[in-house]
């Protein structure tokens, strides 16, 4: 294994190979134990390194994760984006290299700062920390990309009753560890750092799946009948003038030839139009829903002045019938709701001028929905991904939803992800999870994480099913990620010091 510890192309190789297979892990394939392989990869890859090679082999890490894990994103471009295919390949191919950087910054901080060279424990726990902090970072800078983090792999793997404790990022500290605990488990002839190895790698993993069975929250009232309409409505035909007028009976024929329920949730800007053009429209489902006392959410752009008097667009949700409540989508998608420097960028090509790709960013702080007497916390589309965003409105209700348009990963694993991390998101917060799109996957999940109820992907379909409020507050939603801040920075801290006097000789 010695030339998987030294720099040139074969080590580099490897690397990209051992980032590919976190794909693998995931959705929807879940392969979790495939999670400890890759990390064991590349913990050796970088044992030896100097910052410069480190940076570079845990970049071909990345690109390999990142080029195998979001090859959707030539579908956006090429299909719905307009580009060609040479542009969308360079496009796709420069999206994955620049998110790659971000894990040549952890070989580069690791290599330089961290690394002990001692296999010891601490090297262990500061290769674990720094992992999630790097994960963390890569959730926020410009704006974040959240995907394909590792703790996603365990949702329904032994580390799964981890989350309700400490989110997503918990169980990618579990992983990280557990990978370089087993790696050099043998490194060691005495037996009393073998036993204290064993004895964390079993607390870490008893614990995660006994806690499976604990229940963090408890019924706050009785279930409520949803129906979730999946409308199948083509890309290309979504915000064209001529089919709008069809759309709108479509969603209003689907809802109104089914059974009553107490929730009725359309997806993500199933009206295509903005909410004032449509004011008609739902103020006639509004008397309509009343009538069956059921109360309807949907996804519908909306026309404001902002502080200054000047008019923003925003991606939200509104709420007709036996509801109350607007919310306005915090977290934007680049390029498909707003234009990074657009002045530069607008025009230059079909995929800098997609359609409602001018959106604001809705304010901070909104109030949950209220339904039936319930609070339901929403999230459009991909704020569903960001681990702590979700958490102080899903700490402030008894419902979770989610409404999205997952149109634009066209038939790739896209949204598969993209449902495993609602999945998450409930099992999270101990909450049951709503999930409305408009060509799937549309699912009910429940306070584990579990989906109870779902319709086939590409298909105009009706999802029924039952949900129940939820109250009191899980670990995490009490406390977000600073205990794990705390252990991660204690970790970094322990490890940096430790470098340090070994190289003293101290």
């Amino acid at each position: 294994m010695q030339w998987l510890t030294r720099s040139g192309w074969l080590g580099n190789s490897l690397s990209l190979v051992a980032g590919a297979l976190i794909t693998l892990t995931l959705a929807p394939f879940d392969l979790w134990p495939l999670t400890l392989i890759a990390c064991m990869v590349l913990y050796l890859g970088l044992s030896n390194l100097n910052p410069r090679q480190a940076a570079v082999r845990a970049w071909c890490f990345g690109f390999g994760m990142f080029a195998s894990g979001t090859s959707w994103v030539y579908v956006s471009i090429h299909d719905y984006g307009a580009a060609s295919a040479p542009l969308a390949f360079i496009l796709t191919v420069a999206f994955v290299a620049g998110l790659a950087l971000l894990l040549a910054l952890f070989g580069w901080l690791w290599a330089r700062f961290f690394r002990q060279n001692n296999h010891s424990i601490s090297n262990a726990l500061g290769f674990a920390a720094l992992w999630v902090a790097i994960e963390a970072f890569r959730g926020w800078f410009l704006t974040g990309f959240p995907w394909l983090y590792i703790g996603y792999s365990q949702l329904d793997g032994p580390l799964a009753g981890l989350a309700p404790l400490g989110g997503v990022w918990l169980i990618s500290f579990v992983l990280a560890l557990s990978s370089v605990l087993l790696l050099t488990l043998f490194k060691y002839p005495h037996w009393p750092s073998r036993i204290i190895r064993i004895g964390v790698l079993l607390a870490m993993w008893s614990a995660g799946f006994l806690l499976q069975s604990y229940q963090w929250t408890q019924p706050s009232g009785e279930p409520l009948s949803v129906t979730a309409i999946q409308g199948n409505i083509e890309q290309n035909l979504k915000w064209d003038p001529a089919q709008i007028e069809a759309q709108l009976l479509l969603y209003q024929s689907l809802t109104l030839n089914t059974p009553a329920s107490d929730l009725v949730i359309w997806p993500e800007t199933a009206v295509p139009v903005l909410k004032e053009q449509a004011q008609g429209y739902l103020n006639s489902m509004d008397r309509l829903l009343s009538q069956q006392n059921s109360a309807l959410i949907t996804g519908v752009p909306l026309r404001q002045q902002d502080g200054y008097g000047d008019l923003r667009y925003y991606n939200a949700i509104t709420t007709l019938g036996d509801s109350q409540g607007e919310y306005r989508k915090q977290k934007l998608v680049p390029f498909g709701e707003y234009v990074p420097l657009q002045d530069l960028l607008r025009g230059v090509i079909a995929f800098f001028d997609l359609p409602m790709s001018d959106f604001a960013r809705g304010p901070s702080q909104q109030a949950p929905l209220s339904a039936k007497g319930y609070k339901i916390a929403p999230y459009i589309c991909y704020e569903v991904v960001y681990p702590e965003f979700a958490t102080e409105l899903a700490a402030q209700s008894d419902i979770l939803l989610t409404i999205s348009n997952d149109t634009w990963f066209g038939t790739s694993i896209g949204p598969m992800q993209h449902l495993q991390m609602a999945q998450m998101r409930a099992l999270e917060a101990g909450r049951w999870m709503i999930r409305a799109t408009n060509n799937g996957v549309s699912a009910l999940i429940d306070p584990k994480g579990q989906i109870t109820a779902t319709v086939p992907q590409f298909q105009q379909a009706i999802l029924r099913g039952s949900v129940t409020p939820m109250q009191g507050l899980t670990p995490y939603l009490q406390w977000q990620s600073w205990p794990l801040i705390l252990l991660c920075a204690l970790c970094l801290i322990t490890a940096y010091l430790q470098r340090k006097l070994h190289r003293t000789g101290v």
